[in-house]
């Protein structure tokens, strides 16, 4: 029940996401590959990738540049992986440029982070039902330090509840949460964004940001009710492989998008300062 209860919730959460995933997801066809090689150039300070002499496109149209030499050299790399079809579902970071570079659904920073901030309350890590003990005891063994971690890092006070309810989070948490988010540029809020509609967790995601957890940590951790029910309903191997393959795909993805984006403002801002 209360998986169902955070999922319905996170169904919602777009934050400019559904563009790169409609964008990727819904072509009638494959499309096969209609180019040789992959490079970067770099043009006005900006890095743009090219599929043979051609320049690649987001879905609206624009020339497909960012800031992060290594960014690029990521992106051209996922297109280069692609064989006789192009199968964009298993491009995030071509999705997560695009998305941060189209902006679809016209949202600034302070936008974005507000969304990211309505859904702390409904974190997958923060809904510890007491119905079940066995379950009870997994989740307050393997969550409860990753909370406790987290509210030691950015001094907050959070808390899981044990019921329906959703948690009680103060404005002082989410006020040093937002600030934190705040300090990144607007491309790798995108990434925070994306990590969480994936993870359904804000905690998890930050964690995994800050090199507290793996991402194979942090998506265990997100399914640890599913996996507690396979281990007794039994489990499909393909279908729960492939499903959490594709989980890890996804946030690590994310997560090296805000990296990428971070370290080249990190570098820029001691370039201004030591000059």
């Amino acid at each position: 029940m209360f998986k169902r209860l955070i999922s319905k919730r996170f169904a919602n959460f777009s934050v400019g996401l559904s563009h790169s995933r409609d964008s990727v997801r819904h072509y009638p066809a494959p499309i096969k590959r209609f180019y040789r090689k992959t490079g970067i150039l770099k043009s006005d300070g900006q890095f743009e990738v090219t599929l043979d002499q051609r320049k690649l496109k987001t879905p609206m149209g624009r020339v497909f540049s960012v800031d992060s030499e290594a960014l690029a050299l990521a992106v051209a790399a996922e297109w280069d992986a692609q064989k006789t079809v192009i199968v964009q579902s298993n491009m995030h970071l071509t999705g997560l440029c695009s998305t941060a570079i189209d902006n679809p659904n016209n949202l600034n920073k302070f936008d974005l982070v507000q969304k990211i901030l309505g859904y702390i309350e409904t974190d997958a890590i923060l809904f510890q039902p007491s119905n079940e003990k066995d379950l009870m005891g997994l989740q307050e063994n393997e969550w409860l330090p990753i909370i406790d971690w987290f509210n030691d890092r950015y001094t907050t006070k959070i808390q899981p509840t044990e019921d329906i309810s959703p948690p009680q989070i103060s404005q002082d948490d989410k006020d040093k949460i937002q600030r934190h988010l705040l300090s990144y540029n607007f491309a790798a809020v995108n990434g925070f964004a994306f990590a969480i509609e994936s993870l359904k967790s804000v905690i998890l995601t930050l964690c995994c940001v800050d090199r507290h957890i793996s991402i194979e940590k942090a998506v265990t951790l997100s399914r640890l009710e599913e996996e507690y029910q396979t281990e007794y309903w039994g489990r499909v191997e393909w279908a729960h492989d492939l499903s959490q393959l594709d989980l890890q795909a996804r946030v690590a993805a994310a997560v090296l998008f805000i990296h990428l984006n971070s370290s080249l403002h990190f570098i820029k801002s001691k370039q201004m300062a030591a000059a």
